[in-house]
């Protein structure tokens, strides 16, 4: 009896043996930042990073950024504030009467603590009503400029609530040609007509960077947030940060590669129209099939890999997807490169 029991023990230990090993080779390998290092040369910051890959091999990457580049682009971006805002809108409103005055009504705008107002007066009503109209279309155009000249957007997530966010897309955008000094180093590792390999190599990169806690998207109206140069400045950033640098990396070696930001509840990721391979995660949108990808770590996920927690979020259609399809302007033939998968 006592040699059964040892029996049923033996083969216990046996399978939590195979169960606990087999969890370790399945485990997701975390990321690790080797070593991160900038200096002031005669006209920027050299940087140089080093980190271990999915492999555990240890990569690197040394390149220089301009101080135009670093200092003046997007370092002035600034969380959305609902009053400063509403003063800026009816300050443009207001110069916009006072250079072409409506015609048989008077126009008054009131500012009582933080609450702007504006209030048409007359004696016809249908110019009254009429001016109405015309400042409504003014303030909606007004608002539209603010958003545009600070890199703000409107935003409604799955459950259908709304808040202001950054403008994710202009600002990986104007970042592209800022990061074209990478360029040269990542196709020292990667091939460009690999979009698989230069991809991965770009979110094991991305994925080292130690991460910063994302603050609501809702709420923050972009607190937190960290442009791409400012993530690689700072050393660190949320998902939301770490996705834009992800897509401006790959928009300065892909120029013609449709992508996709992704946003879910306190995260971010990123999608590529390319085909996905049996097991990898995918999601189409407008007719496109985007193949998903982590660029937030510490995780180290290849393409087509998402953490459980993305993974369930898409299953149950709880996400956003905005398209990042903008054209790059070619310099040279240099930066003409075509992409294929």
């Amino acid at each position: 009896m006592l040699a059964k029991r040892s029996s049923y023990a033996d083969k216990f230990a046996l399978l939590f043996i195979c169960v606990f090993t087999l969890a370790l080779i399945c485990a997701p390998v975390k990321g690790k930042q080797i070593s991160f290092n900038k200096k002031a040369t005669d006209t920027g910051y050299q940087f140089s990073y080093q980190w271990l890959d999915i492999n555990n091999n240890t990569q690197a990457m040394n390149f220089t950024l301009s101080n135009k580049a670093l200092f003046q682009r997007f370092r002035e971006l600034k969380p959305y504030q609902a009053n400063f805002a509403r003063k800026a809108i009816i300050r443009k409103i207001k110069k916009t009467v006072q250079q072409q005055p409506i015609p048989g009504v008077q126009v008054q705008f009131k500012q009582v603590n933080n609450d702007f107002t504006i209030e048409v007066l007359g004696t016809d009503s249908d110019k009254v009503n009429q001016a109405y109209q015309q400042l409504a279309q003014l303030e909606q155009q007004a608002r539209q400029d603010y958003f545009n000249e600070n890199y703000y957007q409107a935003f409604t997530n799955h459950d259908q609530q709304t808040g202001i966010k950054v403008d994710h897309v202009r600002i990986a955008n104007g970042n592209v040609m800022d990061l074209k000094p990478l360029k040269p180093t990542i196709l020292e590792k990667a091939s460009i007509q690999n979009v698989r390999e230069v991809t991965n190599f770009v979110l094991g990169f991305v994925q080292s960077i130690p991460y910063a806690t994302l603050e609501n998207r809702l709420t923050s109206s972009g607190a937190g947030f960290n442009p791409p140069l400012k993530v690689l400045w700072e050393n660190q950033g949320d998902c939301d940060s770490k996705m834009t640098l992800t897509a401006a990396l790959l928009r300065s070696l892909m120029p013609r590669i449709e992508m996709a930001f992704v946003f879910i509840d306190q995260h971010a990721f990123i999608g590529i129209a390319i085909p996905a391979n049996a097991g990898e995660t995918s999601v189409e949108y407008q007719g496109i099939n985007y193949l998903l990808a982590e660029p937030t770590g510490p995780m180290l996920l290849p393409l087509g890999k998402l953490a459980p927690e993305s993974e369930l979020a898409i299953n149950q259609g709880r996400y956003v997807i905005e398209t990042y399809h903008a054209a790059i302007t070619v310099l040279s033939p240099e930066n003409d490169d075509s992409s294929s998968n």
